[in-house]
């Protein structure tokens, strides 16, 4: 059958000399994994670009049931990055988010919720006006929500973890500003320091990694504590 999606390009492998088997998050078919050949030839050709992590497709693709991999038939980019893969920040913070959406959705789930939030949150990211300090947290908190384990309020967040890795005196400005992240989301611009945002990620992290079958460390994890300083 012959379906109609948007997608978010997760993941690709290299398969044979010139072909990709590419991870795509759709939002009407779920997570699925198409086999697409000779997208690695030479030339101007090419449609490598198309399946750049956290890139934004619209497709025609053929769907079938019970199938593991499956057939692109039209892929045509819904949006051109204008920063992303062009500012260091941004690819990293791009690379984590990527990391972060491949552990903790599977093969055929599908979300259409969660699609809608992961595209609008790729668009602000290649925004200017975007605080990058604030971005993976932010990302982390609403994600939760759509994933079904997060908790109602601010202080949810740190009472809800095995772990409480904040001072006495650090307590009360962190759940000020989870707050703020709550309330603001992407727009926040609250002021508050590199170390305290870094702990707050490190938390954030142990906390979705209770929500996980494979709770291994972040390989981009080095990378975005350097974009939070």
């Amino acid at each position: 059958m012959i379906r109609k999606t948007s997608g978010i390009v997760l993941s690709s492998i290299r398969y044979k000399d010139t072909s990709i088997i590419v991870k795509i998050f759709t939002r009407e078919l779920g997570l699925k994994s198409y086999l697409i050949n000779g997208v690695r030839s030479i030339g101007k050709g090419s449609k490598m670009a198309l399946y750049q992590p956290l890139t934004l497709l619209d497709l025609v693709v053929y769907n079938k049931e019970n199938s593991g991999l499956q057939r692109i038939s039209e892929a045509k980019l819904q949006r051109a990055h204008q920063r992303i893969p062009f500012d260091f920040s941004r690819t990293s913070i791009a690379l984590f988010m990527t990391e972060v959406i491949n552990r903790n959705i599977y093969e055929n789930y599908q979300n259409e919720l969660l699609f809608d939030f992961l595209a609008e949150s790729v668009i602000a990211l290649d925004q200017g006006e975007t605080l990058l300090a604030h971005f993976p947290l932010v990302f982390l908190i609403e994600k939760a929500k759509y994933l079904g384990f997060s908790p109602e309020d601010a202080e949810g967040f740190l009472s809800e973890s095995n772990n409480q890795p904040f001072t006495l005196e650090e307590l009360p400005v962190t759940l000020n500003y989870l707050q703020k992240l709550l309330d603001e989301k992407f727009q926040c611009c609250e002021k508050i320091s590199g170390s305290l945002r870094r702990k707050l990620l490190d938390h954030l992290l142990d906390f979705y990694a209770q929500h996980m079958e494979n709770p291994s460390s972040f390989k981009s994890l080095a990378i975005i504590r350097q974009v939070m300083e």
